[in-house]
């Protein structure tokens, strides 16, 4: 419950309406208590209504006991005699008190639901903004379903636990002790009891609350496997209805829904046992309390009417604690998310290199220097002890088998994954020890599957630009030859493109994804398989805006379009993560069996212009 405990210390930020909070609830629970008071006199009239006193000579007989508080003269002055009137007047009161108890209860709820939901959505902040600052490689190794899961089923979890804590509990909690003070005051021996009862609830609710926690743990997990099997199955649900796997996809996903119905059941004694125990706890203290009530009415030391109200007040107060077993569970269950998303924030953000020592832009060579790298929790290195020089303004393409790290070595240029040996430098500064953002902006990337937001086509090109105007949007467009088919859209430039994408084909995707990398005016650029999905038409017009993109730029390729390998400068041949040759593509056929097999089996004919 620690990592609970420290989110919920988060909440002190707004100490201004914590304090507010915790305030109206105070002022809630003592209306009850006053209420339940003023109820006194009522009772009084009503069971002696011969001997009975008026409201005035109630005070005054108060005023003479010598307590500490007294009513004042002018108070009495005003007071009825009238037995009657005197009830009247106090069911007035009581019925005023209860609006303004529930008037404070409403905005005791309306300020502990607006402080958790903006805590919480601070706190998903944070968290997304720790995510997109994790070392890539981490993320590839667990995945993207696990931190989704935690971004918002822990966060919500998390939420609903801030809830119980701050609106639920602290409400029922103050208005039970109230109802107990009120008690108290009519016979101070109900406090042995409590002081009895109280610390065996404690025990017994903690060991249960432990019981949920370990289960809310567990659950938390296996619902987390079955977001990441459902995701899956629905990014691929064309290959699944293609390969005729609905029925096996079914299977997988009944395993991983069984394993969360196992978790959430290992819950279900503990939760339903809280009440019971709380219940039997309850009708004990109100048996021993009824007990101790009862030889005081005999004795003489207490009169049936405070009897009433102290069984009464007990009553209210029991009431009043009840929920809080279920509450208990509820904050219980919170500690499990709370942990998972504070072990994202507490994960090192990947390394911003020497802040004051910016990139100066490239102009010179890039060189990969005895490189090796090795994936998080694998035994085999993907790279092993690479060494590269690139000259500025020279196309190289990287080939090589599936699974040779070609995408791996150029990923280490611009630190989406960190050398585990070695060094690279750009125009002899090592880029271990430059700022992390000066370098990414010189560096343009274009992927296999073009990443598109949910935006217009000019939000999607200057995605991660910065300030950019609509004329360098429309430049970098025009240099990768995707204006003729924006000019056909609806909108032109304010056509809004759908999830992932699916509004436009393959190779418009791609162009828009050129466009990006072109806008912020990079010094390197690295297409890594940019036209290895895409038709013969889209791959021409891909090829040319490489072609005009490539002017006074460094250009990474990899490719499967032999175009792409027989037009660079150069061609380093990648086989098992190391250089088996580099050279020409003429140069290479000659010498290079590794390169000959390609040409004749990877390598993909170019499109015909």
């Amino acid at each position: 419950m620690n990592s609970f405990w420290t989110f919920v210390r988060q909440l002190l930020r707004q100490k201004g309406m914590l304090l507010l909070t915790l305030v109206f609830a105070i002022l809630s629970a003592l209306g009850l208590g006053i209420g339940i008071l003023s109820l006194a006199p009522v009772l009084s009239q009503i069971l002696h209504p011969v001997e009975g006193q008026g409201l005035a000579e109630l005070a005054v007989q108060f005023n003479s006991e010598g307590h500490w508080l007294q009513v004042p003269g002018w108070i009495i002055g005003v007071l009825p005699s009238d037995q009657f009137d005197g009830v009247v007047i106090i069911l007035i009161f009581v019925t005023v008190l209860t609006v303004i108890g529930a008037t404070c209860n409403f905005l005791h709820q309306y300020l502990s639901q607006t402080l958790t939901t903006k805590a919480v959505a601070d706190i998903r902040s944070d968290v997304f903004e720790r995510i997109t600052h994790l070392p890539l490689s981490h993320v590839i190794v667990k995945g993207p379903s696990e931190y989704i899961s935690r971004l918002v089923r822990d966060a919500a979890a998390l939420q609903q636990g801030l809830n119980a804590l701050l609106g639920k509990s602290i409400a029922q909690l103050t208005k039970g002790l109230a109802a107990l003070a009120v008690a108290v005051i009519f016979d101070w021996k109900i406090v042995l009891v409590a002081v009895f009862v109280g610390p065996i609830l404690v025990v017994v609710l903690r060991k249960l609350a432990k019981r949920v926690r370990r289960g809310s743990r567990g659950s938390l997990a296996a619902q987390q496997d079955m977001l990441r099997q459902a995701t899956e199955i629905m990014h691929g649900l064309r290959a699944v209805k293609a390969s005729t796997a609905e029925s096996e996809s079914k299977v997988r996903f009944d395993e991983v829904n069984k394993d969360v119905v196992h978790h959430e059941l290992k819950m279900r004694i503990a939760r339903a046992m809280s009440s019971p125990i709380l219940e039997t706890l309850a009708i004990i203290v109100l048996s021993l309390l009824a007990a101790i009530a009862a030889k005081s009415i005999i004795t003489g030391s207490m009169s049936f009417e405070r009897f009433i109200l102290s069984i009464g007040s007990l009553a209210v107060a029991g009431a009043s604690f009840r929920p809080l077993a279920s509450l208990v569970n509820e904050i219980s269950a919170a500690g499990a998310p709370a942990q998972r998303i504070l072990e994202i924030l507490q994960d090192p953000a990947e390394s911003q290199g020497d802040c004051s020592m910016p990139l100066p832009r490239h102009a010179e060579s890039i060189s990969f220097e005895h490189i090796s790298y090795s994936y998080p929790g694998s035994s085999e290195q993907a790279l092993g002890n690479v060494d590269l020089k690139i000259r500025f303004g020279e196309h190289v393409a990287v080939v090589g088998p599936n699974g040779s790290g070609k995408t791996t070595l150029l990923s280490l240029l611009p630190r989406l994954l960190v050398p585990s040996s070695g060094r690279i430098c750009v125009d002899g500064f090592d880029l271990s020890a430059v700022d992390l953002k000066s370098l990414r902006r010189q560096v343009g990337v274009v992927t296999q599957d073009a990443f598109m937001i949910n935006g217009t086509v000019a939000e999607n090109i200057a995605f991660g630009a910065g300030d950019v105007t609509l004329e360098q949007v429309k430049d970098a467009a025009r240099l990768a030859h995707a204006t003729s088919f924006i000019s056909e859209l609806p909108l032109k430039w304010d056509a809004i493109v759908a999830e992932g994408g699916a509004s436009l084909s393959g190779g418009q995707r791609q162009r828009i994804a050129i466009a990006r990398a072109l806008v912020r005016n990079p010094a390197i650029l690295i297409l890594d398989e940019a036209t290895s999905q895409v038709d013969a038409e889209s791959e021409v017009a891909i090829r040319d805006a490489i072609q005009d993109a490539g002017i006074d730029r460094t250009v990474l390729i990899i490719a499967h379009r032999m175009a792409s390998v027989m037009t660079a400068d150069r061609i380093v041949v990648l086989d098992e993560g190391s250089i088996v040759d580099i050279g020409t593509h003429e140069e290479l056929l000659e010498r290079c069996e590794t390169y000959s097999r390609l040409t004749r089996t990877q390598l993909v004919p170019a499109a015909e212009s």
